[in-house]
C-alpha cells in the first residue's frame, strides 16, 4: 500500500484567513470574534444609553431647542471635526508595542466612563453647586454641569471611535467584513432592544442609577478587551520632517481625488438624513402625547426587526458589494420619510413612520458598515475615515440647530424632521450613483483597487 502523498497531506491543513501579518484558523477566528463583539456589547449599550437619557435629562430642563441641537449634535460634529483627523492619523502612522490602535483606545475609555458616571450624577452635583450660588438660574447651573461632562464624554467617545473602526480593519480579514459587522449590528440591535424595552421608561426615575452603572460597565468590559486583542506587525509609515508637511500630506491623500471626495459626500448626505429625527425624537414624541414607556417598545420593535435582517445584510454586502446594498436602502428610505412628512400626526402614525425610519436606517448602517473599509486604501483607513468625517462636520453642526430653529419658528412642527430628511436621503442617492459609477471604472467588486 502507498504511502499517503504530501499533497494529500497539504490538502487536510486546516483554512486559514489572514488580516495584513495576522493569520488565523477557525478557532483564532471565533475568539477574536468573541472579544470584539464582547467590546461591542458594552460599547453599544453606552451608545444606546447615553444619547437618549442625555436628551431626556435637557427636555426635562426646558433648554430651548436651538440649545438642545448645539449640545447634542453641533458640539459632537465640531469635536470630531477638530480631534478626529489629528487621532486618526497619529494613530496609522504609531508603532509600539501594544500596536497602532490599542493604546489610543487604553486612553480613551476610561475618559468616557468617566464622562458617563458625572452625567449620571450631573442632577445631584448641579443640586449642590446652585445651593452655593442660588442667585444664578437653576437651569443654567444645571446646563453648565451637564455641559462639563458632556464635553469629556465626547471628546474620548469621537476619539475611541476612529481608533475603534481603525481596530477592526486592521484585525479582521476583509473577505469577512460585512459579515462581521452585520454581527457587530446585531449586537448593538440587541443592546437597543435591552435599553429601550426594558429601562427607557425607568429614565425618570432612575437616570442617575442607570448612567453610573452603564458608566462603570463599560470602562471595565471595554479595558479587558483591549488587553486581549493583538494587533499584527504594521510597515513602517512615510517619513513626515515636519507638522506641517504631515497636514499638506493628509490633504493630498484624502483630497485631491475627486472620486473619494464622492465617497465623503456620499457618507455624509446619508449620514445626515437620519440625523434629524434622531436628534428630536423624544421632543417629538412627547409633543404628540407618546410617554417614554410607549417610545421605547417602539424603538425595541425596530431594533428586533433590524436584529432578524442584521446578519442577512451582511451577507449582501459581502456577496454583491456594500455600496448596491446601501443604494437600495436608501431608496426605501427616501419612501419612509416622504410619508412621516405628510401623516405623522398623530401617536399612532408617529409611531407606525418611527419604526419604519428605524428599520431602513437600520439596514443603511448595517450595510454601509463596511463601506470604508471596502473603498478607502487598507493602511491609511483611519485617516480617509476621518477625512469623510470633517466632511460631514460642518454640516452636523448647522443641521441640528437649524432644525431646532425651525420647529420652534413653525409652533413645534416636528415634521419638519422628515421633510429635511427625505431631501438629505435622495442627495445622497444621486451621489451613490456617482459613485457607483466611479467604483465600476475602477474594476468593481471582482477587481476593485482603491486608488492612492
Amino acid at each position: 500500500m502507498q504511502a499517503p502523498s504530501d499533497s494529500s497531506e497539504t490538502s487536510a491543513a486546516p483554512k486559514t484567513w489572514r488580516a495584513g501579518t495576522l493569520s488565523y484558523t477557525s478557532a483564532g477566528l471565533v475568539a477574536l470574534f468573541a472579544w470584539l463583539l464582547f467590546g461591542d456589547f458594552a460599547w453599544s449599550m453606552r451608545d444606546r444609553s447615553v444619547g437618549p437619557m442625555a436628551s431626556w435629562y435637557l427636555d426635562e430642563l426646558g433648554v430651548p431647542k436651538l440649545l438642545f441641537g448645539l449640545l447634542m449634535s453641533s458640539f459632537p460634529a465640531l469635536i470630531g471635526m477638530t480631534l478626529v483627523p489629528v487621532i486618526s492619523m497619529k494613530s496609522d502612522r504609531h508603532r509600539g508595542r501594544w500596536g497602532r490602535r490599542i493604546p489610543f483606545l487604553l486612553i480613551t475609555t476610561p475618559v468616557a466612563a468617566f464622562g458617563m458616571i458625572g452625567l449620571g450624577a450631573t442632577p445631584l452635583i448641579a443640586e449642590w453647586v446652585h445651593a452655593r450660588f442660588p442667585a444664578q438660574e437653576k437651569m443654567v447651573v444645571a446646563v453648565v454641569c451637564f455641559g462639563v461632562f458632556w464635553a469629556m464624554f465626547e471628546f474620548a467617545t469621537i476619539a475611541g471611535q476612529a481608533v475603534f473602526g481603525g481596530l477592526v480593519n486592521d484585525v479582521v480579514p476583509q473577505s469577512l467584513l460585512g459579515r462581521f459587522y452585520g454581527m457587530f449590528r446585531a449586537i448593538s440591535l440587541i443592546d437597543g432592544i435591552i435599553f429601550n424595552f426594558w429601562l427607557t421608561g425607568k429614565i425618570p426615575t432612575h437616570y442617575t442609577l442607570m448612567l453610573v452603572v452603564i458608566g462603570m460597565f463599560y470602562g471595565a468590559a471595554f479595558m479587558w478587551v483591549c488587553f486581549r486583542v493583538k494587533e499584527g506587525e504594521y510597515p513602517p509609515p512615510e517619513p513626515v520632517t515636519t507638522r506641517s508637511a504631515g497636514v499638506k500630506t493628509y490633504f493630498r491623500d484624502c483630497f485631491s481625488s475627486r472620486y473619494y471626495v464622492s465617497v465623503f459626500v456620499l457618507m455624509t448626505a446619508a449620514a445626515l438624513a437620519f440625523a434629524p429625527l434622531n436628534t428630536f425624537t423624544i421632543p417629538y414624541a412627547k409633543s404628540l402625547g407618546v410617554d417614554m414607556e410607549q417610545y421605547g417598545k417602539a424603538l425595541a420593535t425596530t431594533y428586533f426587526v433590524s436584529l432578524v435582517l442584521a446578519y442577512f445584510l451582511g451577507w449582501l454586502a459581502d456577496a454583491f458589494h456594500p455600496l448596491r446594498v446601501t443604494i437600495a436602502t436608501l431608496i426605501g428610505y427616501a419612501a419612509v420619510s416622504l410619508y412621516g412628512a405628510f401623516f405623522a400626526t398623530t401617536p399612532e402614525t408617529f409611531l407606525r413612520a418611527f419604526i419604519l425610519h428605524g428599520v431602513l436606517s437600520g439596514c443603511y448602517f448595517t450595510s454601509a458598515a463596511s463601506l470604508g473599509q471596502r473603498l478607502f486604501p487598507h493602511e491609511k483607513y483611519a485617516q480617509f475615515a476621518s477625512a469623510a468625517g470633517i466632511v460631514m462636520a460642518p454640516t452636523t453642526i448647522v443641521l441640528a440647530p437649524i432644525v431646532g430653529f425651525l420647529i420652534d419658528g413653525v409652533s413645534g412642527s416636528y415634521r419638519l424632521t422628515f421633510v429635511f430628511g427625505c431631501g438629505l436621503s435622495l442627495c445622497a442617492l444621486g451621489t451613490a450613483l456617482v459613485v457607483h459609477r466611479q467604483f465600476m471604472r475602477l474594476g468593481g467588486p471582482a477587481g476593485y483597487e482603491a486608488p492612492c
